[in-house]
């Protein structure tokens, strides 16, 4: 299998690395949608008996929350948080990538018959990366959520908001806050790179390289299905880590589930999916970018250590030429 002969050659760190750098480059380049997307989906819709709060801003459309904020706070309004936001994208995708490697290869080894694993173990085998992932890296997200929907006289640098975070009454807990909608949601990536893996062997069997529209075609692919699939849990996890609407009077959300139950109550079954058009414009160009960058960096580093290798062996056999030539000058002649 194509997965299997590349990890065969690269390291896990390689691998890491690959996916990182890809995730950083692309969530860069598509950050204005992030930014759109979570305010669209941490705003409650209004009622029209409902007063109007004046320093409240109502987004209509991705395109209106694009205009509002960028007419509000510049255009720099539109990658508040950014830094925040790529440390977080480098360090969750360099960990999921890294253990993700890891969990498949040590399977792949423990098979008495080399065979590709099964669209359910490959799910499983995401799942158990990203909830590693998640784990060391949701404080990350959470201030960076924050940051996303500060208002532009609230706006304070990471530090600051994760104290703010600190400050409140959940303390430190509250950097994990929405932890367990995350680990759940390890199901968004799993779908994603299981999706991916499998849709390479059925459209593209047995090739090792990929070209870059192929890669940036399955990426695309592959992320559009679990978008869809998981939209409620981002939606309610978002909503766990901004602060609470100022209908709950400064009372944060206690679970996922209280989350899903507000949102219903006030804006019905749609209110689940509501940011979704930015969340797959998001995801298709993201994740299409990202497994675009990731093969061609995973090339360079498949021909990186092709060289390594050829120059190491072209080390030992001189030295164990020299060896040889001196072992042979040190002989006495022997002459009959």
């Amino acid at each position: 299998m194509a997965g299997q002969s590349k990890e065969a050659l690269i390291p896990p760190w390689g691998l890491a690395v690959a996916g990182a750098t890809g995730a950083v480059i692309a969530n860069a380049i598509v950050y204005p949608l992030d930014i759109v997307k979570t305010r669209l989906q941490v705003q409650v819709k209004r009622k029209p008996t409902d007063p109007v709060p004046h320093d409240d801003t109502h987004y209509a459309s991705t395109w209106d929350a694009i205009s509002k904020i960028a007419a509000d706070d510049g255009v720099v309004g539109l990658y508040a948080g950014i830094n925040g936001a790529l440390i977080g994208v480098a360090s969750t995708n360099f960990a999921y990538f890294y253990w993700y490697s890891v969990v498949r290869t040590l399977y792949l080894s423990s098979q008495k018959v080399p065979a590709p694993p099964s669209t359910v173990i490959e799910l499983s085998l995401g799942a158990v990366a990203g909830a590693v992932a998640q784990i060391f890296t949701i404080p990350v997200a959470v201030v960076t959520t924050r940051q996303q929907t500060q208002s532009k006289g609230e706006r304070k640098g990471m530090i600051d908001t994760a104290k703010e975070v600190i400050n409140s009454e959940d303390g430190w807990s509250g950097l994990w806050r929405g932890l367990k909608a995350s680990l759940v949601l390890v199901v968004n990536p799993a779908i994603t790179y299981g999706a991916y893996q499998r849709l390479r062997e059925v459209i593209f069997p047995g090739k090792l390289n990929l070209r870059p529209w192929e890669a940036f075609l399955l990426g695309a692919m592959s992320k559009s299905l679990a978008t869809i699939a998981t939209q409620p849990l981002i939606v309610a996890k978002v909503g766990l880590q901004s602060k609470p609407p100022p209908s709950r009077q400064g009372k944060p959300f206690k679970s996922f589930i209280e989350v899903m139950q507000f949102i219903v109550e006030n804006e019905g079954l749609l209110g689940l999916f509501k940011g979704i058009a930015p969340q797959i414009s998001k995801g298709l160009i993201v994740q299409g970018l990202l497994m675009m960058t990731k093969e061609r960096m995973e090339l360079l580093f498949v021909l990186l250590f092709r060289r390594l290798k050829a120059v190491r062996l072209e080390s030992l056999q001189k030295a164990a030429d020299l060896a040889a030539e001196k072992t042979k000058q040190a002989l006495p002649i022997i002459t009959k």
